[in-house]
């Protein structure tokens, strides 16, 4: 096996270039994870969820998984999007119930001086090492996604200490010390593009920031303190030129209203939730961009048929918006998968994609 090893499956790239494909490619958000038997038998193994995280053939593994079950049409590298304010002497943490949390958050202007980008080849070479092995194990098979957080979502963290439910703290500092909270994004967007473009070097095929915290921003907080620089990371990172060009998806929760502006970045692709149209984020972007989403995750509870009648919805509403074509569409659902839900309806979604969606 060799990381070189050509593509048998490149729907997924094809679709971002909006190139004709024979059927819509899909992969889904969170598909390594807690709702696989065999995530949960690897994760009990490791002992935490960093554990797994921190060790590139347990990363590669659990990243495996899910197109052991479903054809998916891409892998994303398991990780966490915490993994670069960590590195940033942060120290990350979990807590059961709770999710993420850190030990050192940024609190003032002292702390955000104190930030520098972390040396990707040694803090974060796990990262890397991951990126590489899984793009051997795949031999080809369909291509790797690499990813980071938004600048913005990662300040929510750093900034918060952890999960927020109206994120005060970090509002607060953009609101009161605005000059502050940019040398934060700054910083931050710095250590986001030498993160994705080190795990472009390792042979990540596909690059997606999430994102997850836009969407609580007011308009014009959301242009000063994420769209500013989600801008600038397509501007700035380098991907290549060309067939050869590594394409990038900029991905937000409650991003709907700024869809114009996301596929005027410079970005291949823009990530949608489900509260937007499909159609209408079609004709509004005019083929500007590839487009990537957006079925509400919770329809996976949902019994087959409706499942099956919801894809053929997004599948049909992006076509219609997009002058009767189904080029530049990447299946997904509108966030990340649950612990809960039934790995059979994730069968059934996947099939249905493919199905409903060939030529």
């Amino acid at each position: 096996m060799t990381a070189n090893a050509p593509l048998t499956n490149d729907r997924f790239l094809r679709a971002l270039r909006r190139e004709p494909v024979d059927c819509t490619p899909v992969w889904l958000m969170r598909q390594a994870g807690r709702y696989l038997p065999e995530y949960r038998a690897t994760r009990s193994a490791a002992g935490s969820f960093l554990n797994m995280a921190k060790n590139p053939e347990l990363a590669c593994e659990v990243t495996l998984q899910p197109l052991r079950r479903f054809p998916l049409d891409a892998a994303i590298l398991f990780s966490d999007i915490l993994t670069v304010p960590d590195a940033m002497g942060l120290g990350l943490y979990f807590v059961e119930g709770e999710g993420p949390k850190f030990e050192r958050p940024v609190r003032s202007a002292a702390d955000i001086a104190r930030l520098a980008v972390p040396d990707m080849g040694t803090e974060l070479r796990y990262v890397t090492d991951a990126v590489s092995l899984i793009r051997r194990e795949l031999n080809g098979s369909v291509p790797l996604i690499g990813f980071s957080g938004s600048p913005w979502t990662l300040a929510c963290y750093m900034v918060e200490g952890g999960g927020s439910k109206d994120f005060a703290r970090v509002k607060s500092l953009a609101l009161n010390d605005p000059a502050a909270m940019h040398q934060l994004l700054e910083v931050t967007t710095d250590a986001v593009i030498a993160y994705l473009s080190a795990q472009r070097a390792a042979g990540a095929q596909a690059l997606q920031v999430f994102d997850t915290w836009g969407g609580v921003l007011s308009p014009a907080m959301y242009r000063e303190f994420s769209l500013r620089y989600l801008k600038r990371i397509a501007q700035e990172l380098p991907r290549g030129e060309g067939a050869d060009r590594t394409p990038l998806i900029l991905f937000g929760k409650g991003n709907g209203a700024y869809v114009e502006e996301l596929a005027a970045t410079g970005t291949e692709g823009v990530g949608i939730d489900w509260t937007v149209d499909l159609g209408d984020a079609a004709r509004r972007t005019g083929g500007k961009v590839a487009l990537q989403g957006n079925l509400d995750p919770v329809t996976l509870y949902a019994s087959p048929d409706a499942i099956r009648a919801e894809v053929g919805r997004a599948l049909d509403s992006y076509r219609e918006g997009n002058g009767g074509s189904r080029e530049g569409h990447v299946f997904n659902l509108g966030h990340g998968m649950s612990p809960d839900m039934n790995p059979e309806h994730v069968a059934v979604l996947v099939d249905a994609v493919h199905a409903l969606s060939r030529r």
